[in-house]
């Protein structure tokens, strides 16, 4: 009579090198199908990808122009009543605007297939932690899609229409007019949004140094100042107007990321405290 084993499940067998590099590679097919799809859709809507979202910011009827606008009644302040439109967009490449749609359409797809990239990232490292890490980072995904997405709405309805309104009217004399290239104001508001975008996963970043032990609550607080200074100065960068009133609306939101951030260190390193008494 012939005894029988039973199989081992798969779920508790070893992956081999090679099997862990097959899951890989899958996994990234599988990132960059969803991209493309996502990108042709964006490049099948032309229209509104350009006439409704990119070129949006140069009109006065702006939602952010007439919010100032209204902000600028209450308080007296007509400066803050902004017309952009005191340049002209102009193609000087024979290509030019075709790369330009193909570029933004990659943009914008990678920016909807964001949460499903970073899903199929935690199904690939999700076999390697244990049953608290994965308790720990549950959510993760979604937490870090939505700071993502809130930087790239900040920095569309207030870091760029300030960006375009200063840079797009800046003068050096009366004689020489402002005519922008489509790929310089393209590659222009892309880059500011996707830089604000991973600029808004500071607490993130800073919740993952602190479990590895490299930042604590007492250094972040200890270079309080230090970090105040340097988002004025970055808010400075990012809208070089002159008006306070605009960097404060950038460094605020930027000092608020901070101040979570430090809270957020506090909570993991107490609880690095708590595990080790």
């Amino acid at each position: 009579m012939k005894q029988s084993y039973s199989a081992e499940p798969d779920e508790e067998k070893e992956m081999t090198f090679w099997e862990h590099l097959d899951e890989l590679r899958g996994t990234l097919w599988r990132i960059i199908i969803a991209i493309l799809v996502t990108s042709i859709v964006a490049f099948a809507f032309k229209e509104v990808l350009f006439d409704d979202i990119i070129l949006a910011p140069k009109s006065k009827t702006f939602i952010t122009y007439r919010a100032f606008c209204k902000l600028g009644e209450w308080f007296s302040m007509p400066s803050l009543c902004i017309d952009p439109s005191q340049f002209q967009l102009i193609n000087i490449n024979l290509a030019g605007q075709f790369t330009s749609h193909m570029n933004i359409s990659l943009v914008a797809g990678l920016i909807i297939a964001l949460p499903y990239v970073l899903w199929e990232l935690w199904r690939f490292i999700k076999p390697g932690l244990n049953d608290q890490e994965i308790i720990s980072s549950r959510g993760a995904v979604t937490i870090i899609s939505l700071l993502f997405i809130v930087g790239v709405l900040f920095s569309y309805f207030i870091v760029a229409p300030l960006m375009i309104n200063f840079l797009g009217g800046y003068a050096v004399s009366a004689a020489v007019s402002n005519q922008i290239a489509l790929t310089s104001y393209v590659s222009s508001i892309t880059l500011m949004t996707l830089l604000m975008g991973l600029l808004f996963e500071l607490p993130v970043l800073i919740l993952f140094l602190t479990k590895i032990g490299i930042v604590s609550p007492r250094f972040l607080r200890k270079y309080r100042k230090h970090t105040m200074i340097g988002i004025l100065v970055i808010a400075g960068i990012i809208t070089p107007s002159p008006d306070v009133f605009s960097q404060l609306i950038v460094a605020l939101p930027l000092y608020a990321l901070f101040e979570i951030s430090v809270a957020i260190s506090s909570r993991m390193y107490r609880k690095k405290q708590d595990q080790i008494s």
